[in-house]
Formats: structure tokens, C-alpha cells, sequence
């Protein structure tokens, strides 16, 4: 019961990232090509289901460094987004570098929710705050 209510918690701490990402994901292609990955390797992982993430593991990383190379939109910190996405690169990196070694699958989703908490960290702190937003 403890386990279900640390996951409820967890995933609704996400929700206002995950509704902005599918906003984001319209402008920012490199986002939308990583996240399509990133979804289709986590969701499985978080059920016990590794094959996903261990097909694909060297397209996450493929896909991180396009979207490192990317022009960073201006909805973004632009700092803070650059800082991030490396980051996330180096950490999709060990997370490929992990699956080719055949490491332990406690290891590899660890990895895998790492680079997961980074990506949502981008889609959620690192945007500017819309107009709407700001208080004065």
C-alpha cells in the first residue's frame, strides 16, 4: 500500500510538467523525437518490462544529443536548458553504455528513471513562466 501511494504521489508531483510537455513537443521537434523514446522505454520499465529500453537504449542517446544540438527555443532558460540537456546526455550515455555491458536490470532502470526525472526537470523548470503566469 506504501508503494502505491509513493507512486500516486510521484506521478501527480509530474502532472503540470506532462500536460506542458505535450504543449512543448508541438514547437520543439527534437523534444517530441526524445520524449517518443523516452515513453516507449520508461512506461515498460516502470511495469518490469527492460526489452524495450535495451532495444533502444543507443536511439535515447541518439536522440538526446540531436536535441542537445537543437536551437533552444525561447520559451525556454536558455542556460539552464543547455546545462540540462547535458545532463541528460551524459546520463542517457551511461544508460547505453549499461545496457551494451549487460548490466544488472536494477542498474539499467535506475538509470532509465534518472534520465527520466532529467527530461521532466527540462520540460518543467526550465521553461519560462508563460505571461499568464507571472504575478505582479
Amino acid at each position: 500500500m506504501k508503494r502505491i501511494l509513493q507512486v500516486a504521489i510521484f506521478l501527480l508531483a509530474f502532472v503540470p510538467a506532462m500536460s506542458f510537455a505535450q504543449e512543448t513537443t508541438k514547437t520543439w521537434p527534437e523534444l517530441k523525437a526524445f520524449h517518443a523514446v523516452m515513453s516507449a522505454t520508461f512506461h515498460p520499465a516502470e511495469e518490469g518490462n527492460l526489452a524495450p529500453i535495451k532495444e533502444r537504449a543507443g536511439e535515447l542517446f541518439a536522440a538526446v544529443r540531436n536535441w542537445r544540438a537543437a536551437e533552444i527555443p525561447a520559451d525556454f532558460k536558455k542556460k539552464e536548458t543547455k546545462e540540462t540537456l547535458i545532463s541528460l546526455e551524459i546520463k542517457c550515455g551511461a544508460l547505453q553504455k549499461a545496457v551494451e555491458a549487460h548490466s544488472p536490470d536494477a542498474d539499467i532502470k535506475l538509470l532509465l528513471t534518472e534520465a527520466h526525472n532529467i527530461f521532466h526537470k527540462i520540460v518543467g523548470e526550465c521553461r519560462r513562466p508563460a505571461a499568464s503566469e507571472t504575478t505582479h
